[in-house]
């Protein structure tokens, strides 16, 4: 089991994106204290009214992981996730390839259909669209990241004969599929090399658009069939990641009830599970940083 260290996210309208910590002395903690992983979500443009029913700011999740990319070694940078219909797929192939070169093959790529109609209005992408250009981009990014000349005809875009550098790093850059439909299943199974299932109940995954994840028993059932999924698809880099967001008001101060969290985390594991990503409270930087160095020390080193 490796963990992941996502930087807490600004709620409320005064809330400063940074409250939690400069990125600089987060990431290198996360680092320190035995954290595998470092991610970061992405709203680009939320919408006041979800704001104020518990929704959240965000950095630009490429631009903050390229920063700690510069200050950190060994994290790896996930973004958790990325909303795939928002860009262009080749400047988000770019970005992607870009980031995963400066920081020496540590990216991953986390994409997901994103749920804020808002956001997409704000943006000028048609959410209807949303699952067919998510598919446009799994077709485009291969292609891009080869350095090959290659032709693609979207349906907002037409490249023909280009050729795009720098290679990523890595052969390719880990794609990740956020999501509990089937749709989101499949397509880990079929395109990815990880999936990121949704916890946090049923409240948030009405407010995501996303059937709700289950119990244990039932994550477990869904990972092996995924595995099973990617495996028959004759995939050579079947789906080996699961990404699984551990939520538990007990775990402000980690070190308490230290043995419960143990057995919650081998259970996970047990189950399929090889990421779990951890947060804390969105309070102040050295509440941060207390946390990282006593999660770290109780459970990731």
């Amino acid at each position: 089991m490796r963990f992941l260290f996502h930087y807490p996210e600004a709620h409320g309208p005064d809330a400063d994106l940074l409250d939690a910590g400069r990125l600089t002395d987060v990431a290198r903690a996360a680092e320190e204290f035995g954290f595998s992983g470092l991610s970061f979500s992405e709203h680009p443009a939320p919408g006041a009214r979800w704001l104020t029913h518990g929704g959240h700011q965000t950095l630009d999740p490429f631009v903050a992981l390229g920063h700690a990319a510069a200050v950190t070694t060994r994290l790896r940078l996930l973004t958790y996730l990325a909303v795939a219909p928002y860009r262009n797929p080749l400047l988000l192939a770019k970005q992607a390839a870009t980031l995963d070169r400066l920081s020496g093959g540590r990216l991953i790529l986390g994409l997901g259909a994103g749920y804020l109609k808002g956001e997409y209005h704000a943006l000028g992408v048609d959410f209807e669209e949303r699952n067919a250009l998510f598919d446009e981009v799994l077709d485009v990014l291969p292609l891009h990241w080869s350095g090959e000349p290659f032709s693609y005809e979207g349906r907002h875009f037409s490249a023909r004969d280009v050729v795009a550098l720098p290679r990523p790093a890595q052969r390719p850059i880990p794609i990740w599929i956020g999501g509990n439909s089937r749709l989101s299943r499949r397509r880990a199974a079929q395109r990815a090399q990880g999936w990121m299932p949704m916890s946090g109940g049923a409240e948030l995954s009405a407010t995501a658009r996303t059937p709700t994840l289950g119990p244990l028993p039932e994550l477990s059932r869904s990972i092996g069939e995924v595995r099973e999924a990617a495996a028959t698809a004759g995939r050579d880099d079947a789906v080996v990641d699961v990404l699984y967001s551990y939520h538990d008001d007990g775990l402000t101060d980690p070190a308490v009830d230290a043995d419960r969290h143990r057995e919650a985390f081998a259970a996970l594991e047990k189950a399929g599970v090889t990421w779990t990503v951890v947060s804390c409270p969105h309070r102040s930087a050295t509440a941060t940083l207390e946390f990282l160095e006593s999660f770290g020390t109780t459970y990731a080193r």
